[in-house]
């Protein structure tokens, strides 16, 4: 896997560092994670990494399309590796838990705006609101 994330990196321009390659790495298995909760990943394995350094890795990432940023209400921002496909979200509104929903249409944009003000409309992001399973079953 660390060869097809080092060819990735490259393929975007960016150098295959070590803090690179642990927060790909992190991210495949830690889908919506935190920038704190990737910290805690990488750290285990790169000790004298920083907490910036791990948001600097997040945002070149992100401009680069490695990595996917939500920003749900109410919520830090989340990072997930799922980034070739048109999705939204799934959040609780008790515990913050995040899954997938895939979009119905599957292409961008999968809405239609009303109106567009004179926009190109080039995708749609969608957060859905509810509680969890395990939210569901504690409430009862």
């Amino acid at each position: 896997m660390e060869q097809a994330l080092d060819t990735a990196l490259r393929d975007a321009g960016l150098r295959a560092t070590a803090g690179r390659l642990a927060v790909l790495e992190s991210l495949e298995s830690m889908a919506h994670s935190d920038a704190e909760t990737v910290f805690e990943s990488v750290s285990v394995g790169l000790p004298t990494t920083s907490i910036q350094s791990v948001h600097n890795i997040l945002a070149d990432l992100t401009v680069a399309g490695l990595i996917r940023k939500i920003e749900p209400a109410g919520s830090p921002a989340l990072y997930e590796r799922r980034v070739q496909d048109n999705h939204h979200h799934i959040a609780c509104t008790s515990c913050g838990a995040v899954a997938d929903v895939d979009c119905v249409v599957g292409h961008s944009p999968c809405l239609t705006p009303s109106t567009t003000a004179g926009y190109t409309v080039q995708t749609a992001e969608v957060t859905f609101w509810g509680l969890c399973p395990n939210c569901q079953k504690a409430s009862t």
